[in-house]
């Protein structure tokens, strides 16, 4: 019957306890699936996470460089890595102003993003992950 008509017959659900079989044009069929497959792919976003360095004794206009850069970063979608490093030496000082260094990085891109990761100490490196946030 389906040769007659000009379609294929398709076995739709054989697991089922009567298999069920329908009539349809299968190589149309599969031109639907990867054209839908297609445009899916075409809509995606890859996001990827972008990372920024900063010392303890940063200056305040490179500080506010790297902070651009981030919003920049944080604009175009990307997830944003912040990490504070430190060398040997520097170790041993207190971690507390260093803190508020990356309390005002948050503070200062409140209003495009969220902290995914709060701070955390990392052997020599202090390091928080910041995602933008979704557009409503």
């Amino acid at each position: 019957m389906a040769s007659e008509k000009g379609y294929d017959l398709v076995c739709v659900a054989p697991d089922a306890k009567t298999p069920v079989c329908r009539f349809m044009d299968y190589t149309k069929y599969r031109f639907e699936l990867k054209r839908k497959a297609r445009e899916s792919r075409k809509h995606q976003r890859v996001v990827s996470v972008k990372e920024i360095w900063l010392t303890p004794v940063i200056g305040l206009n490179d500080f506010e460089t790297k902070l651009r850069k981030g919003r920049s970063f944080l604009e175009n979608g990307d997830k944003l890595k912040v990490t504070l490093r430190y060398r040997s030496y520097r170790m041993l000082n207190n971690e507390g102003p260093n803190m508020e260094m990356l309390d005002k990085f948050i503070e200062s891109t409140k209003d495009l993003a969220s902290v995914e990761t709060q701070p955390k100490l990392e052997g020599r490196n202090i390091s928080m992950l910041l995602v933008p946030l979704k557009e409503k």
